[in-house]
């Protein structure tokens, strides 16, 4: 054997087996100049915040004010179904930032990227309370539900936020006990269902405000109105389990998703059992509904978002990881799209509210409601305001289409740019 066929063959033997999945997702992120986001990542994030915006659309344009279609097991499954789905949001949405920091960990030292995340995480709650909360209401000091006060709502940004500022010092900890503590919130903050006052969102209570770690209330606080959307533990839980599971992500693609699917498949499996015992993890129970079948289903499905119960983030997220699993087989078009929305997630949401909140005071104004009738947080439009549910789907394909190119400007910036700033949207 001469030299240079003893070479090929020693090559032969030496170089690792490459995954082509593996391959082309690292061809894909030498382009980015981001490269610790997996397409995959960005991808389902790309399909979770345009879900998200359906049930926004739903919330502005819907007629008849529907607030909670899965409270009534007798309402119809187009409507059931438009609300169900985008419970995915708000858990996949915030378990991804905790990966996205993890895998931010391996090219980032311990204390720069705490300082980031810390940063970011207030940034993230000062838009909340104000941009954000802006455009859900359109108002300063001229809502007469509040006393003329002004209004702020503290939901999916705020508990992303609130999160991170947390996950800023758990970080130190490492991954694992990250990992071990998140899953501890998860699975026993439902303790709390007996002992934690519950309220509703604009129900106006005398506890601390830190009973806002578990329950939706409204505070007052001279001439603001604090309204907690979103329960912040469970969400804290989250985002430290996104965290410490990082490294699934840094696996070979067919081990990852292997990984992903079979926890896709065990939360799942999970979730039904538990449900069916009724025994935990879920503070409103499922009976037999008198209108049949498939509303004792929906009646099951009906699992508790505000705060997030341990059956919600098994189902939510078993979903998410069997979805992720798989992410790898959507090609072409649609997954450059998904991906796309995915890396500006930021953007959109914040554009997609402002544009929703428009194009609900235009339709007012187009069914013949004044102007100022139509300048308000949106259960405060007047009865007989809206559309069906053929024209929310429709309100919403035209949502996409519009921010489509905004999306993509600012996709495209953060692609070839490094700028510090970037890396707040």
């Amino acid at each position: 054997m001469n030299m240079h066929k003893r070479i090929e063959v020693e090559e032969r033997v030496t170089m690792p087996q490459v995954d082509h999945k593996d391959f082309t997702e690292a061809a894909n992120e030498n382009v980015d100049k981001r490269s610790y986001r997996l397409s995959n990542i960005d991808m389902v994030r790309g399909l979770v915040v345009l879900i998200m915006s359906i049930d926004h659309v739903r919330d502005f344009m819907m007629m008849g004010g529907v607030q909670d279609p899965m409270a009534q097991p007798d309402i119809g499954i187009g409507l059931y179904m438009t609300r169900w789905i985008t419970h995915f949001c708000a858990p996949v949405f915030i378990f991804l930032a905790g990966t996205s920091v993890g895998l931010m960990a391996g090219r980032k030292p311990a204390r720069e990227l705490a300082t980031f995340v810390l940063k970011r995480g207030i940034w993230l709650i000062v838009m909340e309370i104000t941009v954000i909360s802006f455009a859900w209401t359109f108002t300063i000091f001229n809502e007469p539900a509040v006393a003329g006060n002004y209004q702020v709502f503290l939901q999916v940004i705020w508990a992303l936020g609130a999160s991170m500022v947390v996950l800023s010092g758990a970080l130190f900890m490492g991954p694992r006990a990250c990992l071990i503590i998140g899953a501890a919130i998860i699975l026993g903050h439902n303790m709390l269902d007996q002992v934690w006052p519950v309220a509703a969102m604009m129900d106006s209570v005398n506890n601390p405000f830190w009973y806002t770690l578990h329950s939706q209330a409204t505070h007052y606080f001279g001439p603001t109105v604090v309204s907690s959307v979103y329960p912040l533990l469970p969400c804290i839980g989250i985002m430290m389990v996104g965290y410490g599971s990082a490294f699934i992500f840094q696996k070979p693609a067919g081990e990852r998703d292997a990984l992903l699917m079979k926890t896709g498949l065990i939360s799942l499996a999970a979730f039904v059992v538990i449900r069916l015992s009724g025994i935990y993890g879920e503070p409103n129970p499922w009976q037999v509904q008198e209108f049949g079948a498939l509303a004792t289903f929906f009646d099951f499905m009906n699992v508790s978002k505000y705060p997030a119960s341990l059956l919600y983030i098994l189902a939510t997220l078993g979903v998410m990881a069997i979805v992720g699993s798989q992410a790898w087989r959507v090609k072409g078009w649609l997954k450059d799209t998904l991906v796309m929305f995915g890396r500006v997630p930021f953007a959109f949401y914040v554009a997609h509210l402002y544009l929703i909140h428009v194009m609900s005071i235009l339709l007012g104004m187009a069914q013949g409601y004044e102007f100022s009738q139509m300048m308000h947080f949106f259960p405060f439009y007047p009865q007989g305001y809206g559309i069906d549910v053929v024209g929310v789907y429709v309100c919403w394909i035209l949502v996409i289409a519009i921010l489509y190119p905004f999306c993509k400007w600012v996709a495209e910036i953060k692609r070839t740019r490094k700028d510090w700033w970037l890396s707040y949207l």
